[in-house]
């Protein structure tokens, strides 16, 4: 019940236990200021708190993310030591009473990386779990890496990827059977129960802690860069190549030029304001390549240089973007889609597959089931199997026979053998052995996409993503999509619709609509997982370029209709 001046006295209990067990002056602070301005009456600060202490965050994709601040509705350092306690819980009980579990700890360089991390670590450690912390800041793929690498029960790499700068992160990956690739269900909500009854008995002061871990050596990372570099050592076209590269402020230039250098291609020319991490992002207003503007410096820098090729990592350098020039778009440059880059590796990695001497039985490409059905055309062209799964690289790493595998969202998976998670470096490495090579023969990566389409057929995609503050709004639609579904898209007679909610064939359950059309063109409406979302993918195959982007402006107009009706 609220009192007559708006503040909720559960809720503040709640706040002033949060504050008697927090270790960090920074959010100690700004609760208590809270408090006490809820206490005097001010109603924003009181909904400030009911909005931090209306529940917890939980374990979605991969684990934790959200924004900074006090509160368990946040990031920060009495959750993470929570999330930490719960997580070594459930190491301990899976890994019987004979053994000690060893989990390796990453982080990047957004703000409190380093300290959840060393938190994590000394956690850990005073659970009596064998526990290793990186080096230094890296790349999430080394974290990925190091868990195979190491023969490690779990990793925790502390990240928020391409999120805001407010945002952090705990992603959750399990080695053993799990093979070092990201937690799924039910692993996910054991952890989430663990957490929890940690959380209502046991304050964070009296969570045992030891400074008894250890640091990994220099070598895992010197493993990493080799592993990368021979995905795809330089080809003679690659001598003299003049590319561009950004790491978008945050920490994957140092091992991304390290691989390129042992890979024998020529150095890029480094976006200087974005090569060093820098986690209050100075130059980008949200730091993900496929944000409008994001690549904006990096193209004026190839403008500058007369470059052929930009490329870029998000933050922690497990997605990649790949830019070409065109003359024919504003400012020269054109980012390719997730997809492009997606079905040109796709494309690589099946050639590879298909003439290797020692060919694995079921060797399988796989995409998330809203990337482009181009991967699935290139699969049956070389014989090899295809796997759809649902979105997230937690479900295509563990898809069977895997060879290769993307999303459309810059994420790709490169060397299933060494890294069982997307990896922008790895994929960075092979666009520039595509690069090099198609350079050799005297044609661009322009060339290769129309190759493709040449070859496999005119597949086009597009993406409706709508943004809201009020996560409701996004189940409404959903709810009222499945209580009256569309009979059209458009002028388009819907001829089916797959709802994934309770599952659907082999896929596991998602909250997740596949709409198909008469004219094979396919819609599909998800919520995103990892920010406040609705994301609308659309796809068609046409009997040419032009023939397929007519068709995908008349699914897209379609789709915006429905959905302005349904908001």
């Amino acid at each position: 019940m609220n009192t007559p001046g708006g503040h909720d006295p559960a809720v503040l209990d709640a706040a002033r236990d949060w504050l008697a067990q927090d270790p960090d002056p920074d959010t100690r602070e700004e609760l208590a200021a809270l408090v006490a301005a809820a206490e005097s009456g001010d109603a924003a600060a009181s909904r400030d708190l009911a909005d931090r202490f209306a529940g917890r965050l939980a374990f979605g994709t991969a684990g934790l993310r959200g924004e900074l601040g006090a509160g368990p509705m946040r990031m920060n350092r009495v959750l993470v030591a929570q999330a930490a306690a719960g997580l070594a819980a459930y190491l301990r009980s899976a890994a019987g009473p004979d053994r000690n579990p060893v989990v390796v700890v990453g982080y990047d360089g957004r703000r409190n990386s380093d300290v959840f991390a060393r938190d994590s670590a000394e956690i850990f450690a005073g659970a009596d779990l064998d526990a290793i912390l990186l080096p230094r800041l890296l790349p999430t793929p080394v974290l990925a890496f190091a868990v195979r690498a190491l023969g490690a029960d779990a990793g925790v790499m502390v990240t928020a990827s391409h999120n805001p700068p407010d945002d952090n992160g705990y992603k959750v990956y399990l080695g053993g059977d799990d093979d070092g690739a990201q937690i799924v269900p039910p692993a996910d909500a054991e952890i989430h129960d663990r957490i929890a009854r940690i959380a209502a008995s046991v304050p964070v002061s009296e969570i045992p802690r030891s400074l008894a871990f250890r640091t990994a050596p220099e070598e895992l990372v010197d493993a990493y860069v080799a592993a990368t570099a021979a995905v795809a050592p330089a080809p003679a076209g690659a001598t003299g190549l003049d590319w561009v590269y950004t790491a978008m402020h945050g920490v994957g230039a140092e091992t991304f030029l390290r691989a390129v250098a042992e890979a024998g291609y020529p150095a890029p020319v480094p976006v200087a304001e974005q090569i060093d991490p820098d986690g209050t992002f100075p130059t980008v207003a949200f730091p993900n390549p496929e944000e409008p503007g994001a690549m904006d410096l990096a193209f004026a820098t190839a403008r500058d240089v007369g470059a052929e090729l930009v490329i870029a990592n998000d933050p922690d350098a497990d997605r990649l973007a790949v830019a070409i020039p065109d003359a024919s778009v504003e400012g020269g440059w054109r980012r390719l889609t997730g997809n492009q880059t997606g079905l040109l590796l796709g494309w690589r990695a099946a050639r590879l597959a298909a003439s290797a001497a020692d060919r694995p039985e079921g060797a399988s490409l796989a995409c998330s089931l809203v990337s482009s059905p181009g991967l699935e055309a290139v699969a049956h062209h070389y014989g090899l199997g295809f796997r759809a799964t649902l979105t997230g690289f937690k479900w295509i790493a563990r898809a069977p026979g895997l060879v290769y595998g993307f999303e459309e969202a810059l994420g790709y998976l490169v060397n299933p053998e060494t890294v069982r998670d997307k990896d922008g470096i790895s994929a960075a490495i092979a666009i520039l052995g595509l690069a090099g090579e198609a350079r050799g023969e005297g044609r661009t990566l322009a060339d290769l996409l129309d190759e493709f389409d040449r070859t496999f057929g005119f597949f086009a995609s597009d993406q409706i993503s709508v943004r809201v503050e009020d996560v409701s709004i996004i189940t409404g639609i959903m709810a009222a999509l499945r209580a009256d579904p569309p009979a059209r898209i458009g002028e388009t007679a819907v001829t089916g619709i797959d709802d994934l909610i309770a599952g659907f064939d082999d896929l596991p359950a998602g909250d997740v609509l596949r709409i198909w059309l008469e004219d094979g063109r396919r819609f599909i409406v998800r919520p995103s997982g990892t920010e406040p979302k609705l994301k609308l993918y659309l796809d068609v195959r046409g009997d040419s370029a032009a023939d397929a982007q007519e068709r995908l402006a008349a699914l897209a107009a379609g789709a915006r209709e429905l959905l302005d009706a349904l908001s």
